[in-house]
């Protein structure tokens, strides 16, 4: 075997177990708290896509340059509200921190001057899945993050001795009420076959391990 086949066979390999190590750890380590907790880890401002919808119990920090008494971090009440310096209450769930930050520019430049307005997400707390069933911690966690079927299995510990991993599915609720099963086979997608299963999350999922 060439050396360049040699390479190649073995950064293949390595990218394989790097997709199942987590799962395949918490499995050998049930009490482990390694996989366990929220996406938002530890408390650092979670990695979050641009889209990302704001919803109520997010903690956002609100940053106005050379406004040390405005800039904050606050939490969107039940109402789906913030309350800030000057301009008192402001809607901040069903935006994203883009539109959020451009509708606090707004409101304060009855105030201030081209006033410079930053907004970040801290605690994505609104946007959660479940998982249920025979995994090692069932609950809710929060989905702070881009996250996979894997790894939401990860996160609640690996499997119960007698888990079917094989009729795994995702119960998905529409806006429209109707709810979906999606199947996932986890046999089939460690061994890198119909990987399409292993859909990325939605909030509201719930993962359940029969």
């Amino acid at each position: 075997m060439s050396w360049g086949r040699a390479t190649g066979f073995a950064v293949a390999a390595l990218g394989a177990m790097c997709l199942v190590l987590p799962l395949c750890r918490a499995q050998l380590a049930p009490g482990s708290t390694e996989t366990r907790g929220s996406a938002a880890g530890n408390g650092a401002a979670p990695v979050l896509a641009s889209d990302y919808v704001i919803g109520p119990d997010d903690v956002l920090a609100v940053n106005v340059w050379k406004e040390n008494e405005i800039s904050q971090e606050v939490p969107v009440r039940p109402d789906g509200k913030v309350s800030l310096p000057l301009i008192g209450d402001v809607q901040a769930s069903g935006l994203t921190p883009l539109a959020l930050q451009q509708s606090i520019r707004a409101k304060l430049a009855s105030y201030l001057v081209n006033p410079t307005v930053a907004v970040m997400v801290r605690e994505a707390r609104s946007h959660r899945f479940n998982v249920v069933g025979e995994v090692q911690h069932p609950g809710s966690y929060v989905l702070g993050q881009p996250l996979t079927v894997l790894d939401a299995l990860a996160t609640a510990g690996g499997f119960r001795d007698f888990a079917k991993t094989g009729s795994i599915y995702v119960l998905r609720l529409h806006g429209d009420g109707t709810h979906e099963r999606l199947a996932f086979n986890y046999k089939q997608v460690i061994l890198g076959r119909n990987l399409g299963q292993n859909i990325p999350l939605r909030p509201g999922d719930t993962v359940v391990v029969p």
